[in-house]
C-alpha cells in the first residue's frame, strides 16, 4: 500500500490539473448522456455524478471512464481506464469506456507517441481511481455514521461489515461528488491487483468487428461536404499557375480554390514541405476525385539546388566529413590504430513511408465565432494551437475532438491535414471532411529520414573489444544515440554526427532512429563477436558486465542490469545454447522508449534454398504489464513491423518526384512472410510501467539481419535486405 498525496484542495481542483500526466476536475458535466456498448444488464442512468475528469458515476452503478489520450492502436483506450478502474475498485463489465476530448484543463499530456502514454499517465491514472473511491467510503461512512477505516470496497460496492451495510457506488454518487477532495489517497499494492496484469478485451473490439462508426473517416455530419487537395508533384515546387473552369463545372462540385496553410509561428509539429494548396469541394469522394484530375495546374521549381535525387551519393560524402563529435571515452582514434585488427561496417537505409491503413481525413466546421474539428490526430494539443494561428482565432474559439485511428506509427503526429481542413471550411464556409486518396500521401512527404552509419572497432591479441567509433548521417540527421550501448561499455569510444539538408520533409516514424539503429549496431556487434571467436550473447554479456562493475563515462542512458537481464531470459527461453537442426539462428537486444528487448529469430531454408521465419522468441522489461492482451499485440504488431520494413520497404525519387505512389510500387510485408509463432516473456520486477508500443521492432531487423548471415554466409548491410542485397524474399 502506498500513499500518495493529491496535493490539491476542492477550490482548485476548478483551476488546475494534477501533475504526472493526470486530471482530477470535479464538477464537469460534458457527456449529455452515456450508454454502455452491446448487451447491457443495467437501465440506463437517469442521473450522472461527476467524480473527477476520469470518472462519471450513473445512480444505477454504471461507471463511465474517460480515455484522455489519443487511441491509435496501441490500446490505451483500454489499459489507461484499466488503471482508474483498478484503484477505483469496480467490476469491469460495469465500465463503459468514452474518448474524452481535448481538454489542457482537465488533462495534460494528450498525445500519442514516444510510447509514453501508460508511463506518463500511470501515477495519475492510479491518484484519479484511488481520489474516486476514497471520495465514495467518506459519503458511505457519513451517511452510516461510522469511521471511513472500517469500510471496504469490492467491485462497485462499499460495505461496512460489522453492521452489515453496503451500498453500490451510484447509491453513494450523488453525496461523494460533494466531499472534499481528501489531501492525500492510498494507492493499491501491485499484489492485490485485480484487473492490472490480466487479460482484457479491446473496448472498442466488437464496434471494429461490426464496423461501426470509430475512425476520422466515419464522421459524417449534416451538410457535410468532401474536401481534396492537390498539392506539387516534386519537393522544391511551388505553385504557378492553374485553371479550375472545367472542374467546377463537373457534377456535385461546390468550389476549387487556393489555401495556404503555413502557421505565422511554427511547431514542430507543423512539419510539412507544402503548405499552398489547391482544394477540390464537393458533394461525394469519387465526384472529388474526378474533378481533381480536370484541374489544369502549371509548378515551377522554387529550389532545384535542394533536389538532387541522388541521396546515396550524398550520404556518402558525408560519412566521409567532419562532424559533430558527440562523446568521447578515452582515444578511440588511438585504440583502432594501434589494434591488432579493425573491423568495419557501414549500414544504411533509404525514405519509407508510414502506410497507415486509413488514409489522412480529418472533420472541420469553421464558422465566424467557432471551429470544430474532428478527426484521427496523436498531437491534439499542437494541432489545436495551429488552426488557431492559421484561422486567427483564440485558443478557447477552437474545439479538437479525437476519433479513433487506423494506424499512425508517427505519421499523425504532424497535424497539417486537419490545418487543412480547417482551412478548406472556413473558405467553403462550410462544414466538409477533407480525405487524401493514398497517393496524396505517399507523394506529400513526412518520411522516415535515410540513413547512414560506418562503426569501426579494435580487437587486441586476446580478441578484447579495446576501441569503438561509429559516424552516423542522415537525410536530414544521424539516427546515432551517443550515450546508449555501447557506450559505457568500452574503454575507448566515440560517437558523431554529420547531417545533410534537404527540402523533403521527413518525421517520426516507429521508434524514431532506435528503428534503424538497434538493427546496424546488433548486426555489427556479431560480426565483431565473430571476429573475436566468441558466441554473440556471450559477448554482448561481457560488455553488460563491464557497464555492471565498472562502467565508462559518464550519462549512460541506460540500465545494464536490466539489460543484460533481457538477454539471458531470451537465452534461457529459446533454448539458445542448444543446437536445432537445420534452424539458423540470430539475437538482438535493445533499448528505447524506456524499455529493454530481446529477440531471438529462428530462420529454416527448404530445398530450393528459400527462407521462412519459423519463430521469434522474445523478452520484454517493461515494468508492470498492464494489460497483457493488449501489450502482445503490440509486441507481435512490432515485430512484424520491423520484419517488413527491414526486408523490403523503400521509398525513391526522381526528378525530386516520388516513384512509389501506391501499394503496387510500395512492398510491405505479405501475410505468407509474417512469423507463424511469436513468443513473449515478461520480466516481473513490479517497476512502474514503461513503453511498449515501439521497443519490440527496433531489435528484430538485427536478429534477422544475424540468422540470414548464418543461413546465406553473406552479411546484410543495407536495407532493404530483399532489393538491396538481391537475396532470396522471405516467404
Amino acid at each position: 500500500m502506498t500513499l500518495i498525496t493529491t496535493q490539491i484542495n476542492r477550490r482548485s481542483f476548478l483551476k488546475v490539473s494534477t501533475a504526472a500526466g493526470g486530471g482530477m476536475m470535479l464538477g464537469f458535466s460534458w457527456l449529455a448522456s452515456c450508454s454502455a456498448p452491446g448487451e447491457t444488464v443495467k437501465a440506463p442512468p437517469k442521473e450522472w455524478f461527476d467524480i473527477n475528469a476520469y470518472i462519471k458515476i450513473g445512480d444505477n452503478g454504471t461507471i463511465t471512464l474517460y480515455s484522455p489520450n489519443p487511441e491509435i492502436g496501441q490500446n490505451v483506450k483500454t489499459s489507461m481506464p484499466v488503471i482508474v478502474a483498478e484503484e477505483l475498485d469496480v467490476d469491469w463489465k460495469d465500465v463503459v469506456v468514452e474518448q474524452a476530448d481535448l481538454n489542457l484543463i482537465k488533462y495534460s499530456r494528450q498525445l500519442a507517441g514516444g510510447s509514453q502514454s501508460i508511463r506518463q499517465g500511470w501515477q495519475g491514472l492510479r491518484m484519479a481511481g484511488a481520489t474516486g473511491r476514497r471520495m465514495l467510503m467518506e459519503a458511505a461512512a457519513k451517511q452510516w455514521n461510522v469511521p471511513v477505516g472500517e469500510l471496504t470496497t469490492d467491485k462497485g460496492v462499499v460495505y461496512h461489515k460489522s453492521s452489515n451495510q453496503s451500498a453500490n457506488y451510484g447509491e453513494l454518487a450523488a453525496a461523494a461528488a460533494l466531499i472534499e477532495v481528501p489531501a492525500e489517497v492510498e494507492l493499491k499494492d501491485p499484489k492485490d491487483f485485480k484487473l492490472i496484469g490480466g487479460n482484457i478485451k479491446n473496448v472498442d473490439a466488437k464496434k471494429i468487428v461490426k464496423g461501426e462508426p470509430l475512425f476520422g473517416l466515419d464522421v459524417d455530419e449534416e451538410g457535410m461536404l468532401v474536401a481534396m487537395i492537390i498539392h506539387p508533384p516534386a519537393f522544391g515546387m511551388k505553385l504557378e499557375n492553374w485553371d479550375a473552369s472545367n472542374a467546377k463545372a463537373m457534377p456535385g462540385i461546390r468550389d476549387v480554390f487556393t489555401i495556404n496553410t503555413e502557421p505565422s509561428e511554427k511547431q514542430w509539429s507543423d512539419t510539412n514541405a507544402f503548405t499552398e494548396l489547391i482544394a477540390v469541394v464537393g458533394e461525394s469522394t469519387w465526384q472529388v476525385m474526378k474533378a481533381k484530375k480536370a484541374v489544369d495546374v502549371q509548378w515551377v521549381s522554387d529550389s532545384p539546388a535542394e533536389n538532387s535525387d541522388d541521396h546515396e551519393q550524398k550520404l556518402l560524402e558525408a560519412i566521409d566529413k567532419k562532424g559533430d563529435v558527440r562523446r568521447t571515452d578515452g582515444n578511440p582514434e588511438r585504440a583502432i590504430a594501434n589494434s591488432e585488427r579493425v573491423i568495419e561496417g557501414v549500414y544504411s537505409a533509404p525514405f519509407m513511408a508510414h502506410n497507415t491503413m486509413e488514409p489522412m481525413n480529418f472533420y472541420a466546421n469553421v464558422t465566424d465565432t467557432k471551429a470544430v474539428l474532428n478527426g484521427p490526430i496523436q498531437t491534439p494539443e499542437y494541432l489545436e494551437k495551429s488552426v488557431a494561428d492559421v484561422l486567427g482565432m483564440s485558443l478557447d474559439q477552437v474545439d479538437i475532438q479525437m476519433t479513433r485511428m487506423g494506424g499512425g506509427f508517427g505519421r499523425r503526429l504532424y497535424g497539417h491535414f486537419g490545418i487543412e481542413a480547417a482551412a478548406i471550411s472556413q473558405k467553403a464556409k462550410a462544414p466538409i471532411k477533407l480525405v487524401y486518396t493514398r497517393e496524396d500521401d505517399m507523394t506529400q512527404g513526412t518520411y522516415r529520414p535515410m540513413y547512414r552509419v560506418r562503426y569501426r572497432a579494435s580487437l587486441d591479441k586476446n580478441n578484447k573489444l579495446t576501441g569503438w567509433y561509429a559516424k552516423g548521417t542522415g537525410i536530414p540527421g544521424s539516427p546515432l544515440f551517443h550515450n546508449r550501448f555501447p557506450a559505457g561499455a568500452i574503454e575507448n569510444y566515440g560517437s558523431e554526427n554529420v547531417s545533410v539538408p534537404t527540402n523533403i520533409s521527413t518525421g517520426a516514424w516507429r521508434a524514431p532512429r532506435s528503428h534503424f539503429t538497434a538493427g546496424a549496431e546488433n548486426s555489427f556487434l556479431d560480426e565483431i563477436a565473430e571476429a573475436a571467436g566468441k558466441d554473440p550473447i556471450d559477448f554482448r554479456l561481457e560488455l553488460f558486465d563491464r557497464a555492471i562493475n565498472s562502467p565508462i563515462g559518464e550519462n549512460n542512458d541506460y540500465d545494464a542490469e536490466r539489460y543484460a537481464g533481457v538477454l539471458k531470459l531470451v537465452r534461457e527461453k529459446s533454448g539458445w545454447d542448444n543446437e536445432i537442426p537445420g534452424i539458423y539462428r540470430g539475437v538482438s537486444v535493445y533499448y528505447c522508449h524506456n524499455s529493454y528487448v530481446a529477440e531471438v529469430v529462428d530462420l529454416e531454408k527448404n530445398s530450393n534454398d528459400e527462407l521462412k521465419i519459423k519463430k521469434v522468441w522474445c523478452a520484454v522489461d517493461c515494468g508492470i504489464v498492464v494489460n497483457k492482451e493488449g501489450a502482445l499485440n503490440q509486441i507481435e504488431g512490432g515485430i512484424i513491423d520491423g520484419i517488413g520494413s527491414a526486408m523490403y520497404s523503400s521509398l525513391n525519387f526522381e526528378n525530386g518526384r516520388p516513384i512509389q505512389e501506391n501499394f503496387n510500387s510500395y512492398r510491405l510485408i505479405r501475410h505468407t512472410e509474417a512469423p507463424p509463432e511469436i513468443e513473449t516473456f515478461f520480466v516481473e520486477n513490479g517497476i512502474a510501467p514503461t513503453g511498449l508500443g515501439e521497443p519490440t521492432l527496433p531489435p528484430v531487423s538485427g536478429a534477422l539481419a544475424n540468422a540470414m548471415y548464418k543461413a546465406t554466409g553473406q552479411r546484410y548491410y543495407h536495407q532493404p535486405f530483399a532489393i538491396a542485397e538481391q537475396t532470396v524474399e522471405l516467404g
